[in-house]
């Protein structure tokens, strides 16, 4: 006995009911029409335009500190002792572009040695710092 869908071709019913989709489009059409106005910047400012090709021209040899495990100081290959790290990080942070401080440590170098030296480039204005490490061993 087979069960009747209420017509009388006895298949499937194929009407689709597209009343919700054109309540739905209707809505957003609204939506986009009332905001679209809104996404124009009302404020006019004067933006700078950006030249990348003056910074190529202006490359600056970084400084590289190297610290041993007992906190001895070698600033481009050669040792300096702490007052005298402070006095290059006060000519380096006033030229223009300032160049950027690398620092190797050792692995097995205390972090508060490490902690003071970046104090101390920072009392001195050094803005650009950067630690070297090495690849996956």
């Amino acid at each position: 006995m087979a069960m009747s869908t209420g017509d009388s071709s006895g298949g499937p019913m194929s009407e689709i009911n597209v009343t919700p989709l054109v309540d739905v489009m209707l809505v957003l059409l609204i939506i986009f029409m009332i905001t679209a106005p809104l996404m124009s910047h009302r404020i006019t400012v004067d933006l700078p335009i950006a030249n990348p090709k003056v910074a190529d021209n202006e490359f600056v040899e970084p400084m590289d500190l190297a610290v041993k495990p007992d906190g001895t100081m070698y600033l481009n290959d050669v040792e300096v002792t702490e007052a005298e790290l402070k006095a290059q990080f006060a000519v380096a942070a006033a030229k223009s572009p300032q160049p950027e401080l690398q620092i190797r440590a050792d692995k097995t170098t205390e972090y508060k040695i490490v902690r003071k030296i970046l104090g101390s480039a920072k009392e001195q204005g050094m803005v650009h710092v950067g630690f070297i490490t090495t690849g996956k061993e």
